[in-house]
């Protein structure tokens, strides 16, 4: 009985004990679970590898590649001949044109194409192997830059648009998705009825042409666009693929490749918005020699507006321009219809004046005022704007143009409250004003009137027939 009772305790003892014991276990033994998560990643990138086919994986590209073999610091055929580079491209758009900062913008594919016999594979259906960015860092690939370039950048979205495609025999074919903005230099000496010649250079950095050759791959089928590329400013008259060599005397002499590319501005934006204005800002200065000419106030407000209309004009242009040293065809335009606008200012003036002492002249010599001042059955037009019809001459005495305007407006007054038969033939007067101008009008309105315009329409035929 006590040895049933003793092996009934201990058994509680070691049931109590065992799962403390097993815990236990596992903290100083956790080897095992972390073996066991090892075995659960393989069996997912297993499954992942089964389930994408269509992919390279490093274990297996390396060892068709033979990369870990070969230090692809090293040019092809290092020590042997140049290595041949072609090069073919394919214009996706012009993006912009600033003729502010002479620049363009351009978006293309570069494709490069050479040899490297280190990559070559054995392949019994003799097909290739398509890469993106990830292994370009492990292979030699040409250090094609651009000649005066300010911005560029390989396009990443959604991931960087680099492809590289490897041949048995080791050919290989590597394109990127670029845009650059590089520089053109542009002649403005007949803007806006110009034609740039822009061009995009291509250049090895490092590597002469002892090392790399280049060239067009297609000869000039290389270069390719898109049939859709337009530009708001300029039409694209031109695209062709050139070579040549560019010598730098501390590193010797390179190959380089060009893309040109001839553009004529639209001529249409600028009619409608610097010469239309500019013409009509000419032509109505003109309409100051059909103002009687003791019209001051007319006549000084219409010249100082064109002239200042037509400094607007040349502000506008001037501040979409860089600032250059010569001189360019819309301001040889504009600055001649400027002038023609001031001398129709300076021609009133001269009127005005030679007026004035022809007035003096006479009345020295008469003793009278001349029929210009003088207020008889005939309308005339006085400084107030108003035309009067009185019989009775002024009083010598009392010359001025002072007293002259205070004496018309009191007897306007006194003609419309005293005679009614007078308002009745004040009806009549409209018909009488261009007869009246015509017979106070000066000798230099009078040949102003033919002057002006025959002058600014030889300058406009000369002007369009020389930049047209």
């Amino acid at each position: 009985m006590i040895l049933a009772s003793q092996l009934v305790f201990f058994t509680c003892i070691w049931i109590t004990l065992m799962p403390n014991a097993s815990a236990v276990a596992e903290i100083k033994t956790p080897r095992p679970r972390c073996s066991s998560s090892m075995e659960q990643t393989r069996k997912q990138e297993t499954r992942m590898r089964k389930e994408d086919s269509t992919k390279v994986w490093p274990l297996k590209y390396k060892q068709s590649l033979h990369i870990e073999d070969h230090d692809f610091a090293m040019r092809p055929g290092f020590g042997a001949s140049p290595v041949p580079v072609g090069i073919d491209v394919q214009v996706e758009s012009i993006d912009s044109i600033s003729e502010v900062d002479m620049d363009f913008t351009m978006t293309f594919y570069l494709r490069h194409y050479w040899k490297d016999e280190r990559l070559a594979f054995p392949s019994k259906t003799n097909k290739s192997m398509t890469f993106d960015h990830r292994l370009i860092k492990k292979i030699w690939v040409p250090d094609i830059f651009f000649v005066h370039s300010k911005r560029s950048f390989i396009h990443d979205t959604t991931v960087e648009n680099i492809m590289l495609r490897v041949h048995p025999d080791g050919s290989v074919l590597f394109s990127v998705r670029i845009t650059v903005s590089a520089m053109c230099f542009m002649d403005f000496s007949r803007f806006p009825l110009d034609t740039q010649n822009c061009s995009l250079e291509l250049e090895s950095y490092a590597y002469n042409e002892e090392d790399l050759m280049l060239y067009w791959k297609h000869g000039n089928k290389s270069l390719n666009t898109d049939e859709h590329i337009s530009l708001s400013q300029f039409f694209i008259e031109e695209f062709s693929a050139s070579s040549g060599f560019a010598f730098y005397s501390s590193t010797g002499w390179y190959n380089r490749l060009f893309i040109n590319f001839v553009l004529r501005r639209h001529i249409f934006f600028f009619v409608l918005q610097t010469y239309f204005p500019a013409m009509l800002m000419v032509m109505l200065s003109w309409v100051s020699f059909w103002i009687d000419r003791r019209a001051v106030p007319a006549r000084v407000s219409l010249g100082i507006t064109t002239v200042l209309t037509m400094s607007t004009i040349l502000s506008g242009v001037s501040a979409s321009m860089p600032q250059v040293s010569y001189i360019k065809a819309v301001d040889v335009y504009l600055w001649v219809s400027s002038l023609f606008v001031f001398l129709s200012v300076i021609e009133y003036a001269a009127v005005n004046y030679l007026t004035t002492v022809e007035e003096r002249k006479r009345f020295k010599k008469t003793g009278k005022i001349s029929r210009m001042y003088s207020i008889e059955a005939t309308q005339a037009m006085a400084f107030d704007g108003c035309y009067h019809d009185c019989k009775t001459d002024m009083d010598q005495t009392s010359f001025s143009l002072h007293s002259e305007e205070d004496a018309l407006q009191g007897r306007c007054i006194g003609n419309l409250s005293a005679d009614s038969p007078r308002i009745q033939r004040r009806k009549s007067l409209g018909g009488q004003v261009g007869r009246i101008i015509l017979e106070n009008n000066h000798v230099i309105d009078t040949y102003s009137r033919i002057l002006f315009p025959t002058v600014y329409i030889t300058f406009n035929l000369f002007y369009w027939s020389i930049y047209v």
